[in-house]
C-alpha cells in the first residue's frame, strides 16, 4: 500500500545536494502564490538583487532559473553558440565533458583541451590553445570540479580568453558562496551554478548571469536559439525590469521563496565570512582524516574546501564503507567518478553541511566503520585533531 512519503533523516556530506537549512525548509512551505502575483514579482526583484551580491557582478540579466544547474549550462551554450562556432573546452573531469558533449550538439566546432583528473587547468595550455586557434568564439570551462575537487584559477582564464577576443562560459555550481566567486572581476561573461551546494537550499534551480556583451549576442544572432525554453531573449521577458512581465513559463513559486531565504542567510553572514567558514571546516575536517593516516587527492593549493577527495586506503571496499556510514550513522558521503570510481570519496562541506558538528560526525563515523573494517588507519587520534584545529581558531 502506497502512504505519505516519509524520508529518513540523512546528513548530506557528498557532492550535493547539501543539507538544506531549517529556514529555507520554513520558507518552502509557505502558501503558493501566483506566479504573476505583484507580491511575487517584488520577491523575483529582491533574488535578482540578492544573486547579483553573491555572484559579485552588476549583470542586469542575472536570474535563477527554473531548472537546476544542468540546465544552466545548456542555457550558456545554447544562446551562444551557432552552427560551426570555435569553442575551447578546459576539461579535468565529468562537467568538462558535459560542457564538451553540449558544444558538439549545438554544431560547434570544439577544441577540448584535457587536463590529468585532479589537478587544476593550466593557464598555458589555454594561452597555446588560443594562439593555435585564433578563431576561436567561446572559451568554456568549470571553476570548482564537483568530481575532482579541484578549483582553477579563473581570474587568468577569462583574461587570457578576453585577450584574445572571446566569450567565456563558467560553471560555478559548487564554488559560489563556498569560495570566492567574482563575475565581474574575473571579466567572465556567463556564469552559472546550483541552489543544491553552498547555498543550502534545495535542488531545482540554477543562479545564472549573463554579461551584457554575451546577452547583445543573444539578440544579434543569425539563427533563432534552438531551445524555446531557455531562450534568454524569452525569458527575461518574464524575468526584466518593470511591473508588467510576459508570461513565459509558471515559476516554481516555492522553491523560489527557498532560494529568496537562502540568498537572504547568506547576505546576513557575508560572503567573506562565508568563504572561511567553509575553509575552517575544510582545515578541521583535513587535520582529522590525516590523523587517521588517510590522504587527500588534491594538491593542497589546487584543493576546494567545500569538496574533499580523499583516498580509499588499500584494500578497502569504498562502497562497503559508504553503506556502512548510511546504514549505521546516516551519514552520505560520495563515491569517485570516471577514472577515479573505487579509488576516492568525495566529502562535502557545503553551505549548512560546512559546520563543526558534521566534521565530528564524518570523522567520528568513518574512523569507526573503518576500524570494522580493519583497514589499515591510525585509530584515537582523529577526534583530538579536529578539536585541536577549532581550539585554535
Amino acid at each position: 500500500m502506497i502512504t505519505t512519503f516519509l524520508p529518513i533523516p540523512r546528513t548530506l556530506m557528498g557532492p550535493g545536494p547539501s543539507d538544506v537549512h531549517p529556514r529555507i525548509l520554513t520558507a518552502m512551505a509557505k502558501p503558493t502564490i501566483g506566479h504573476l502575483d505583484p507580491e511575487f514579482i517584488r520577491l523575483m526583484d529582491e533574488i535578482k538583487v540578492m544573486l547579483q551580491g553573491v555572484f559579485q557582478t552588476q549583470n542586469a540579466l542575472t536570474i535563477p532559473l527554473s531548472a537546476p544547474g544542468s540546465a544552466g549550462m545548456e542555457a550558456s551554450f545554447v544562446n551562444l553558440i551557432e552552427p560551426g562556432d570555435k569553442v575551447i573546452i578546459l576539461q579535468n573531469g565529468v562537467f568538462g565533458g558535459r560542457m564538451a558533449e553540449n558544444v558538439r550538439r549545438f554544431g560547434g566546432d570544439l577544441v577540448l583541451l584535457e587536463t590529468a583528473w585532479g589537478r587544476a587547468i593550466d593557464p598555458e595550455q589555454l594561452r597555446s590553445a588560443l594562439q593555435a586557434h585564433p578563431d576561436t568564439k567561446i572559451v568554456a570551462f568549470v571553476h570548482a570540479e564537483t568530481s575532482t575537487g579541484v578549483r582553477s584559477d579563473a581570474k587568468s582564464l577569462c583574461e587570457l580568453a578576453h585577450a584574445a577576443g572571446c566569450l567565456t562560459i563558467v560553471d560555478c555550481v559548487t564554488s559560489l558562496v563556498g569560495c570566492e566567486v567574482d563575475v565581474d572581476g574575473w571579466g567572465a561573461d556567463v556564469v552559472y551554478s546550483g541552489t543544491q551546494k553552498c547555498l543550502s537550499c534545495a535542488p531545482g534551480l540554477s543562479p545564472f548571469t549573463m554579461s551584457e556583451r554575451a546577452a547583445s549576442l543573444t539578440q544579434t544572432r543569425k539563427t533563432p536559439v534552438p531551445s524555446w525554453f531557455l531562450d534568454m531573449n524569452l525569458v527575461m521577458g518574464y524575468w526584466g525590469a518593470g511591473s508588467t512581465r510576459a508570461y513565459h513559463h509558471t515559476a516554481p513559486v516555492n522553491a523560489l521563496y527557498g532560494l529568496h531565504e537562502a540568498l537572504l542567510m547568506a547576505t546576513e553572514e557575508g560572503l567573506s565570512a562565508a568563504w572561511a567558514r567553509h575553509a575552517r571546516n575544510h582545515e578541521a575536517l583535513k587535520a582529522g582524516l590525516e590523523a587517521m593516516g588517510l590522504r587527500f587527492f588534491v594538491p593542497e593549493s589546487e584543493r576546494l574546501a567545500q569538496l574533499n577527495l580523499v583516498e580509499v586506503p588499500a584494500g578497502v571496499d569504498e562502497a562497503l564503507i559508504r553503506r556502512a556510514l548510511l546504514g549505521s550513522y546516516n551519514l552520505e558521503i560520495g563515491a569517485g567518478l570516471g577514472p577515479l570510481a573505487g579509488k576516492v570519496w568525495r566529502i562535502g562541506l557545503m553551505g549548512y553541511a560546512s559546520r563543526p558538528e558534521n566534521v565530528l560526525l564524518c570523522v567520528s563515523a568513518l574512523e569507526a566503520v573503518l576500524a570494522q573494517s580493519n583497514a589499515p588507519i591510525h585509530r584515537g587520534q582523529a577526534i583530538d585533531a579536529v578539536q585541536s584545529v577549532y581550539a585554535s581558531a
